[in-house]
């Protein structure tokens, strides 16, 4: 695969499609091209990602059982101008009209060419990317986490992280200290679980905190999940 050119951060994109097997596939297609990539099965899933995390991209399937991609991307426009590439199995000029003016930037028809979503995925976030730079690097006490490339420093020096706590820690450091539930974090990391995710964070506590048992940074917010406590 080619990897992605010109983008110091992974551009992180979420991709919204019904279908099992189109999911899976997009995924591993954009991350084998440099991007970062979440999931959801359907609208309501979407909404919770979303509302946790902040994405650089959305890629709606247009026909998916409850909420169409139709109205999830009205609902987008109405928080946010990330840009949106619509997906469908029907080329209809009307439904292609229909998604624009819910807010949809691109339309793509399905079956597509993997290159060519790319181009256009890569077109839709070099249009974008002056308004979408996310914050880069998060400062909590001693430690620095460059959000991009999920190293974290602390007083300097480079502190090893498995894939699983980089990918938790990137997911807090999106939403500086705001509660994040475990339910989320699972979606969005590599953790799977709920309950793995109390396990990464554990881990991560012994890495970030002068005391464990007693964090300042990494809080547990109850009934809620964590928040990352950066300066």
């Amino acid at each position: 695969m080619n990897k992605k050119a010109n983008y110091d951060d992974a551009s992180h994109i979420l991709v919204v499609d019904d279908d099992d097997r189109i999911r899976t596939l997009l995924k591993r297609y954009l991350a084998e091209s440099g991007f970062r990539a979440s999931i959801a099965a359907d609208a309501t899933q979407a909404r919770s990602l979303i509302a946790a995390f902040d994405f650089d991209l959305f890629i709606f399937d247009v026909m998916m059982p409850g909420e169409t991609g139709f109205s999830l991307t009205k609902f987008v426009r109405d928080i946010s101008n990330v840009p949106i590439l619509l997906l469908t199995a029907r080329g209809l000029p009307e439904d292609r009209i229909e998604g624009l003016e819910a807010g949809a930037d691109d339309y793509l028809s399905k079956p597509f060419e993997p290159r060519e979503l790319l181009l256009r995925v890569n077109s839709l976030l070099r249009r974008s990317k002056p308004a979408q730079l996310s914050r880069k690097e998060v400062q909590f006490g001693d430690c620095n986490f460059s959000i991009g490339r999920g190293e974290l420093r602390k007083n300097g020096e480079l502190v090893r992280l498995t894939a699983g706590e980089a990918s938790l820690l990137r997911a807090l450091a999106q939403k500086p200290r705001e509660p994040i539930s475990r339910e989320a974090l699972a979606q969005q990391s590599d953790a799977g679980m709920e309950r793995s995710v109390d396990v990464q964070v554990t881990r991560l506590r012994k890495k970030i905190e002068e005391d464990p048992r007693a964090p300042i940074y990494l809080q547990t917010v109850r009934g809620v999940g964590y928040a990352l406590m950066a300066d």
